[in-house]
C-alpha cells in the first residue's frame, strides 16, 4: 500500500516527495514493519512519542529537529529501547533543509512511507486549562497511538480526513 500521511503545515513540503509501495508481507515484527516514517519536530513532546511508538510498531524512524545535539539525544533513547532509528537535523522552514531530509532518508532507507509533520503544531490551549472541568489533558505517548494507527494497514479504509484528539473537550478545527 502507498499511503504518505501529511497531519499538518506545511503543505509544499509534500510537493518533492515520492513514495514506494509496500509489498504485503512485510518482514520484522509490528503492524508497520517494513515501513520508513519521518517525524519532524520529534526529539521531545508528542513528536518524540509519535517517533517512538512508529518504531515500537516496527517502522524505521527518521527523527528530525532544529538542534543536532537534540536529534543525537533522541536517536540514542530509540536505539535504547530497540527502535531502528536514524537523526536528520532539520528547519522544516527552510526549503534546502526539508529537501535534504527527504533525500537522505531514501538514501538510507530506499523510499518513504510515513510523513508526520509534527513541527510548530502544538494545538493553542490558552484558556482551556482556565476552566473549571478539563476532562482529561493528554501525555504525548497518547498521541503516538493515533499515528501509529493511522499509518497501519487497520486505516486503510480512512483517507483525506482531520482528526481531533481532545481527551474528550469540546473542539473545532
Amino acid at each position: 500500500m502507498n499511503r504518505l500521511y501529511h497531519l499538518s503545515r506545511p503543505v509544499s513540503f509534500l510537493a518533492s516527495i515520492t513514495t514506494r509501495a509496500m509489498a504485503t508481507t512485510a518482514t520484522g515484527e509490528g503492524r508497520l514493519a517494513g515501513k520508513v516514517a519521518i517525524v519532524t519536530a520529534s526529539t521531545d513532546g508528542i513528536g518524540f512519542a509519535i517517533a517512538q511508538r512508529l518504531g515500537q510498531e516496527g517502522a524505521k524512524v527518521v527523527v528530525s529537529s532544529r538542534k543536532p545535539a537534540n536529534v543525537e539525544r533522541a536517536v540514542a533513547d530509540l536505539q535504547g529501547i530497540g527502535c531502528t532509528v536514524v537523526g536528520i537535523p532539520c528547519h522544516v522552514s527552510k526549503q534546502q533543509e526539508r529537501q535534504s531530509l527527504i533525500d537522505k532518508t531514501v538514501e538510507k532507507f530506499g523510499g518513504l512511507d510515513i510523513l508526520v509533520s509534527n513541527a510548530a503544531v502544538n494545538p493553542a490551549v490558552g484558556g482551556v486549562l482556565d476552566v473549571s472541568v478539563v476532562l482529561q489533558v493528554a501525555e504525548p505517548k497518547e498521541m503516538g497511538g493515533l499515528v501509529a494507527f493511522l499509518c497501519s494497514d487497520d486505516a486503510s479504509y480512512i483517507t483525506g480526513e482531520s482528526y481531533v484528539a481532545a481527551g474528550g473537550m469540546l473542539s473545532r478545527l
